[in-house]
């Protein structure tokens, strides 16, 4: 006779429970155990095949990086079978046992295009430097299409905007499903435009496609620039949307104003709904931010000294990728190198060492010159040239201002660097930014977003 589920349940319980007893015997670490085995089971087996369930995916990486040999070997001694082993997350497996919304037939533009479930609002840390973004991202999906739009998101690289743009997304799918959510990012439409243009096909096709997309979140529109027909086809799919009162939710490395090698009429449009921006994470911020990640990878935060966090979180808290990369080192070291259940200041400062971030983030002219040109989207080498337009020309005399403000270089120096210009023409321009800064505001701005790139 059959075995029922429950039946199926009772006994693979009864299977893991003596696996994770050996598993416990043999790794002897209760730190370890505790972290990535106690919260595991046996989710499917399917012939030969064993699809173990464990609580996150870092403690599927730790587990198949380091013990997925022993755990082979309890499973086989266990059943006297031999399995092969699979696993997956609880999250994944949330996923796979919600019944789905019958899908749309698929169209053959941007068919790649994914919104990441694990980008939510629930898992975004708030704080002074985010909260207005978050706020209106919040506002954007519960009502799509009736407030600001487009919402644009601004800030350095790593800050959250594309957690926020998934999160939207997300959102938006749960609670109103039959709205059509696109996520792409700005190199997913310029490679779409220019495979749309090898193919000869009708241009109505691409058009057409928009016509179906009622929210559209677009990542790095700053990389628009300067490809004149790409352009063309993004301004007629913003106006598309914004004419049927669709939403756009656009992010990028700086404000609309300052996105060279963009058409006007863009600029003006990405500048007529809300901007929001958001600044680098405080001390606060960035170790709830470490709390946070703490606890998605199964952690115990009991585990970690306030001082340890506090040392990441004023040492990496520049932007969130950091800070998680930080913290990930920090983890491995101590699971890997030098096993230890409690992590104290001293043990993150011995994984993590300042001394490796400020030889990584090093400042010279070099890397002035280079975040300027791509402040400006220019190449070092025009900074460093003799063309004279008056773009290079502002973006020139701004590097050469912050050589002299933040590394205080000799004038010679600086001249040597910029192409042999003589000791008054460097004065001259160090003089004349100077000067401006006094009376413009929009200056103010630029120097301030140089500063916190090159910090």
């Amino acid at each position: 006779m059959a075995t029922t589920i429950t039946e199926r349940k009772t006994l693979w319980n009864d299977v893991w429970d003596r696996v994770l007893d050996k598993m416990r015997d043999s790794i002897n670490d209760k730190a370890i155990y505790d972290s990535f085995f106690a919260d595991t089971s046996i989710y499917n087996i399917d012939g030969n095949h064993m699809t173990i369930m464990v609580s996150t995916d870092f403690a599927r990486s730790i587990i198949e990086k380091n013990y997925r040999a022993d755990l082979l070997n309890t499973v086989t001694e266990v059943t006297e079978t031999n399995f092969i082993l699979e696993f997956i997350s609880k999250q994944e497996a949330s996923i796979q046992a919600v019944p789905q919304v019958e899908s749309k037939p698929k169209n053959s533009f941007f068919e790649n295009s994914e919104i990441n479930p694990n980008y939510t609002f629930d898992n975004f840390v708030v704080g002074p430097s985010n909260i207005e973004a978050k706020q209106a991202a919040l506002m954007i999906a519960s009502n799509p299409g009736k407030f600001y739009n487009p919402l644009f998101i601004y800030s350095n690289s790593g800050l959250g905007k594309t957690h926020l743009l998934h999160a939207i997304g997300n959102y938006i799918k749960v609670r109103n499903p039959r709205l059509n959510v696109l996520y792409i990012t700005t190199d997913n439409f310029v490679d779409e435009y220019i495979k749309f243009v090898k193919g000869d096909r009708e241009s109505d096709g691409l058009k057409d496609f928009f016509r179906t997309v009622d929210v559209l979140l677009v990542d790095d529109i700053q990389f628009l620039a300067n490809k004149d027909k790409t352009q063309e086809m993004f301004f007629y799919a913003f106006q598309t949307l914004i004419n049927s009162n669709k939403q756009i939710v656009l992010t990028s490395d700086r404000q609309p104003l300052d996105l060279n090698g963009l058409e006007e009429r863009l600029v003006t449009r990405f500048s007529s709904g809300l901007l929001s921006k958001i600044e680098q994470p405080d001390t606060p911020t960035s170790i709830a931010i470490l709390k946070k990640k703490i606890e998605a990878n199964g952690l115990e935060i009991s585990r970690f000294d306030d001082a340890a966090l506090e040392f990441l979180a004023q040492n990496f808290g520049n932007n969130v990728r950091e800070l998680e990369g930080a913290l990930n080192r920090l983890v491995f070291y101590t699971i890997n190198i030098k096993q230890s259940s409690h992590i104290d200041l001293a043990l993150a400062q011995e994984s993590v060492p300042t001394s490796h971030k400020s030889k990584e983030k090093k400042l010279n002219e070099s890397k002035i010159i280079s975040v300027v040109a791509d402040y400006y989207n220019l190449t070092p080498s025009q900074l460093t040239g003799k063309i004279r337009t008056s773009e290079i020309s502002m973006a020139r005399h701004i590097a050469i201002y912050l050589c002299r403000e933040i590394l205080d270089m000799p004038f010679t120096k600086i001249g040597q660097t910029f192409g042999g210009k003589d000791h008054s023409t460097v004065m001259s321009a160090v003089k004349k930014v100077e000067k401006e800064l006094k009376t413009s505001e929009q200056l103010k701005t630029v120097i301030k977003e140089l500063k916190n790139r090159l910090k």
